[in-house]
């Protein structure tokens, strides 16, 4: 596999990575499995977070006794400084080890800077001087977040939704990253599921020497497909670009990713399903998507109580009850035939 230095971390990885939220879905025993595939595939880094529920246990219970040969990048949503604390702790316990390779704020608001009276930068400081975290990171939904992140150089990678959906602004900011070698891990590669051509992810991310783009994976099926990329490493080509072009024209306009920091939502909405249906029923057809508890699901979007809180919450400011809307209505013309998928 191609490899790659992380910034200026000195972590030197195959630039093909897991990311470890999908693993939460499924038993311990399958995602030990999978992560194990994934290690024996050649992935040494593994990224993951407080917030995946027990996906921290899951690594830890894959990789008991091989701490020296992977790279752990986990995060923390606190806002305070004893949550900060806290979670690293909580971290360290969990994962089963004394130290993290990455440790980064998760979601980050803002840029946290030493001395802007949050404490939080000067947390990762002290957490690093304690040798509890080697190397400190920040994650970002929101592209001017991102920019300061890079335009500051406090931070050693940033975690940022990256594929080739990708704005022109948002390509600048990782070529200024690359320009400040800042390690980019690159988050939401296949843009929540609606990219599916894994070859075409694969290529474009390889363009760039400082984006670790992170996979996420619940099924040895779909770790088979960037194992596979990693074994035979697809390249650019005019036919590939004419795809991305195609698929850009596509998926242009307001679209749910599926990161799921809207929910949960008070009327019990599905929103990270939900809002993208119209997406997924076409680019990845399945039975399941108009099965009666699919239906349910989607019959939901009637409860809405228009109180906002999604479209508050949403890193990427969609105006989520207009698109749960626009899908439901979506949905039912393809239920009642009016629309094809197939």
């Amino acid at each position: 596999m191609k490899e790659i230095t992380l910034g200026t971390t000195g972590i030197r990885t195959p630039q093909n990575a897991f990311g470890a939220l999908p693993i939460q879905r499924v038993d311990t025993n399958t995602a030990v499995e999978i992560l194990h595939a994934a290690y024996d595939g050649g992935m040494t880094f593994f990224d993951t977070a407080r917030a995946y529920s027990d996906s921290e246990a899951k690594l830890c219970a894959a990789f008991k006794g091989m701490r020296d040969k992977i790279f752990i990048a986990t995060k923390t949503m606190a806002k305070t400084t004893e949550g900060f604390w806290k979670d690293l702790e909580t971290s360290l316990q969990t994962l089963g080890t004394d130290y993290i390779d990455i440790y980064q704020f998760h979601c980050a608001p803002q840029c946290y800077r030493p001395g802007d009276g949050t404490g939080m930068y000067e947390a990762m400081e002290e957490a690093k001087r304690q040798g509890k975290i080697r190397h400190i990171g920040i994650t970002a939904h929101l592209l001017w977040v991102a920019e300061e992140v890079v335009d500051s150089g406090l931070y050693e990678t940033l975690q940022y939704p990256f594929s080739y959906l990708s704005t022109d602004r948002e390509i600048a900011m990782v070529r200024k990253a690359e320009e400040k070698n800042i390690g980019i891990i690159g988050m939401k590669s296949l843009a929540g599921g609606l990219i599916t051509n894994a070859a075409a992810a694969y290529a474009f991310a390889s363009q760039f020497s400082n984006v670790l783009p992170i996979w996420g994976v619940q099924r040895m099926w779909e770790l088979e497909q960037f194992l596979e990329c990693g074994r035979t490493q697809p390249q650019m080509t005019d036919e590939i670009r004419a795809f991305i072009e195609r698929e850009k024209t596509e998926l242009s306009g307001d679209f749910c990713r599926g990161c799921g920091y809207c929910m949960p939502c008070p009327a019990g909405i599905q929103i990270n399903t939900c809002a993208r249906m119209s997406l997924l029923i076409r680019r990845a057809p399945s039975d399941n998507q108009l099965t009666p508890q699919a239906q349910e699901m989607m019959n939901q979007i009637e409860n809405c109580l228009e109180c906002g809180q999604c479209k508050t919450k949403c890193p990427y400011q969609l105006d989520t009850p207009a698109l749960l809307k626009k899908n439901l209505e979506d949905y039912r013309r393809i239920l009642a035939g009016e629309v094809s998928v197939k």
